[in-house]
């Protein structure tokens, strides 16, 4: 009778602890502090984005709305 209650201590407090030891938060991410940029580097990519010529707009796939909007004036 003693070796079965041992074995089934030993597994709750088993248990018990994998369970305690999830709950803490312990994963948690750390935040990444933005790196600044020198003003020199800043304003080179400022001028180089204005050289660049624009992108085209894409073409968007049609929502559910104007699908049905379509449909009700034909």
């Amino acid at each position: 009778m003693s070796f079965i209650s041992d074995l089934v201590e030993g597994v709750v407090d088993g248990a018990l602890k994998d369970i305690l030891k999830k709950t803490t938060g312990t994963s948690k991410r750390t935040r990444r502090r933005k790196r600044t940029t020198s003003t020199s580097s800043a304003t080179l990519r400022q001028t180089e984005k204005l050289l660049r010529p624009a992108k085209k707009q894409t073409s968007r796939k049609r929502t559910v709305r104007s699908r049905s909007k379509v449909r009700r004036r034909a």
